[in-house]
């Protein structure tokens, strides 16, 4: 896939924040997206630019909702960057993240990263004129999950989720795996909720870590319909400590597979690889008393935040005058 653009190359990423889909957009459109395309006609200097694809907790196909964090060989969150001298019409396989943003624009602007900087600079990635896998060690990520709305379960408790992915697996810690990923139920299942619409325009009403949707309100209104069951189940339903899917047989993380004999080395291999790096980095989930996430300052929630000093709010209350 060609992004058809000068002075570009196209890599996947995975999000630590959001499910991932396939990116679908004509190179006219794409171009378009990059500021640099017009300044360049103009012959002034090109800045330096990247795209990334975001899209938000969308509560279906079931793999997003398995695992916010993970995603299938063919579904990556893209990322488009456009450099100054660097050779454009690329598709790199490298696996990258947000954090190597930061150290890749100071690397691009003559600073040197400060020590302790997660992330780890693409620039050698983005000069390289080859497609396909250019740096040899950059075949996994890890991304992690803690929560998307405060107040999705009592307490204002987080769903801890970590995941190593790999080309062909992706495994998946859920720490605390008697709470609901989803969040709980709350005013979800009531006749009225469904009825009024209102599943469609509050996320918070219920099941609060997946996004309002009509697809949202339409599943859980055919919740205990036989066809539609499963369906439900799988994506609002407990998980279990540890999920195994094999990305080569199963792309859209159907079958876990974490309990299969068959993948017992398999399992046992990245379940040590994604502990230890998390350990090294001092992820708070696997260090101290490993309870961090789950007192104030982080389950605190958008209320008890201080409110926003007054002139910031006349400020936006002219905007909307104007």
């Amino acid at each position: 896939m060609s992004t058809g653009l000068p002075s570009s190359v196209l890599a996947p990423a995975i999000s630590s924040v959001t499910g991932t889909l396939p990116l679908a957009v004509p190179a006219s459109s794409m171009t378009n997206s990059f500021p640099s395309v017009a300044l360049e006609a103009e012959g002034r200097d090109v800045p330096v630019e990247a795209l990334l694809a975001e899209v938000g907790a969308v509560p279906l196909p079931p793999y997003i909702t398995r695992a916010v964090e993970a995603a299938d060989s063919e579904r990556y969150q893209t990322l488009f960057a456009r450099v100054p001298g660097v050779k454009g019409g690329r598709v790199v396989d490298d696996f990258v993240c947000l954090p190597d943003l930061a150290p890749t624009f100071m690397e691009i602007g003559g600073v040197k990263p400060p020590a302790g900087l997660y992330g780890r600079s693409l620039l050698p990635v983005l000069k390289s004129d080859r497609s396909g896998q250019i740096e040899a060690d950059r075949t996994w990520v890890i991304t992690g999950r803690e929560r998307h709305v405060d107040v999705a379960r009592a307490g204002n408790l987080p769903y801890p989720m970590r995941a190593f992915r790999t080309k062909d697996f992706v495994y998946i810690r859920n720490f605390m795996p008697d709470r609901m990923p989803m969040g709980d139920p709350k005013e979800a299942l009531k006749r009225e909720s469904l009825e009024s619409g209102a599943l469609q325009e509050d996320t918070r009403i219920g099941y609060a870590d997946m996004d309002s949707s009509p697809t949202k309100a339409w599943l859980i209104a055919h919740r205990n319909d036989p066809k539609w069951k499963w369906h439900f189940d799988h994506a609002f339903g407990q998980r279990p400590g540890e999920e195994l899917y094999d990305l080569r047989k199963d792309p859209h993380q159907v079958k876990n597979v974490a309990a299969d004999p068959a993948y017992a080395k398999t399992k046992a291999g990245l379940s040590t690889q994604l502990m230890e790096k998390l350990t090294a980095a001092g992820d708070p989930r696997v260090t101290g008393d490993r309870m961090k996430f789950e007192r104030p300052p982080f389950t605190d929630t958008s209320a008890d935040l201080p409110a926003a000093p007054a002139g910031k709010q006349g400020r936006k209350k002219n905007k909307k005058a104007e």
